[in-house]
């Protein structure tokens, strides 16, 4: 399969089965310390479609060669079977954080204008370290997504508050859902969101995001099951109705305006390190402020162990 938009160094014959597809799967995985069991390297498994036995038995043939290793029901890259333990720590870090993430997820679902609150980053995937924040995918109403975010900065300060990092980081309207920026960091972005309200809406982004099948094409569905849908707070409903009015559409416009100048001083003072690549957009219908270009430190991080599995294999 040909991974659309997909670096060269991810291109490969397939006469190597799943072999080079899982040491990409590891290698990415190992980018963030995480050791993955079979299921997951079957869900994430990198361009190429395959049942859960087979990806089992190929896992099973390449830890007999000492291709990688396997510990604990978990497989890595060699020489990283220790990692089992740093995924011990942070899965007990994730647990705690989780019941904050839901708590405080149901708070952005009761904000008006909001209509989807899914859970991303680290804590998604259970692996977040000892100074990790709990990362949010917001979906808004058109044309009130900076009063939505200014909303939702208010809850991030009463976490803040209470020794809870909330980072609503990505914010998006129901007119674009449809993601521009193919590739495979921002395609795990997606397939390992976990939804924690508006689920009808979360169905809608991955179908009108399709394009990640090229690249995760076992990952369908969400990562877990549906959590229960919050109950929407009579006094936010009737906030947003009152929001309606003209006025706020005014107030909008200012706080876009106001914060668009605010992060393009931000995004100017940091591009030289991003090598280019865009994980800053502000505009009407997206906040997108990944401003410590985290997509692209991970795939030159990606790409090195690609290249030292490319040189072990020649």
């Amino acid at each position: 399969m040909t991974l659309p938009d997909s670096p060269p160094v991810m291109r490969r014959e397939q006469s190597l089965g799943l072999e080079w597809p899982l040491l990409l799967t590891l290698a990415y995985a190992d980018v963030f310390d995480f050791p993955m069991t079979a299921r997951e390297a079957h869900r994430y498994l990198i361009g190429r479609l395959a049942g859960l036995e087979e990806v089992a038995a190929a896992l099973g043939m390449l830890a007999r060669s000492s291709r990688i290793e396997l510990n604990e029901g978990h497989y890595s890259l060699p020489g990283r079977s220790h990692l089992i333990q740093v995924r011990r720590h942070r899965a007990a870090i994730s647990t705690r954080l989780w019941k904050h993430a839901r708590r405080y997820g149901g708070l952005l679902a009761a904000l008006p204008f909001v209509r989807l609150v899914a859970v991303s980053g680290a804590l998604a995937l259970h692996n977040t370290d000892g100074a990790g924040d709990v990362d949010y995918f917001l979906v808004t109403a058109p044309g009130r997504l900076w009063l939505a975010r200014a909303m939702s900065v208010m809850i991030v300060r009463l976490a803040a508050r209470r020794g809870v990092t909330l980072c609503p980081n990505y914010l998006l309207t129901t007119r674009a859902l449809a993601l521009n920026d193919w590739n495979l960091f921002t395609a795990h972005e997606v397939v390992q969101m976990v939804p924690l309200a508006g689920h009808d809406l979360y169905r809608q982004l991955r179908w009108l995001n399709r394009w990640t099948d090229g690249y995760l094409p076992n990952a369908a569905g969400p990562p877990r099951p549906f959590p229960r849908e919050p109950q929407r707070r009579w006094a936010f409903a009737w906030a947003e109705r009152a929001m309606q009015n003209p006025l706020f559409g005014r107030l909008e416009h200012w706080e876009m305006d106001r914060k668009v100048r605010k992060f393009g001083m931000m995004q100017q003072e940091r591009a030289a390190s991003a090598n280019g690549r865009q994980e800053i957009a502000f505009g009407e219908d997206c906040c997108k402020g990944h401003l410590d270009y985290h997509g692209a430190r991970t795939m030159r991080a990606f790409q090195t162990r690609v290249l030292a599995l490319k040189e072990a294999l020649a």
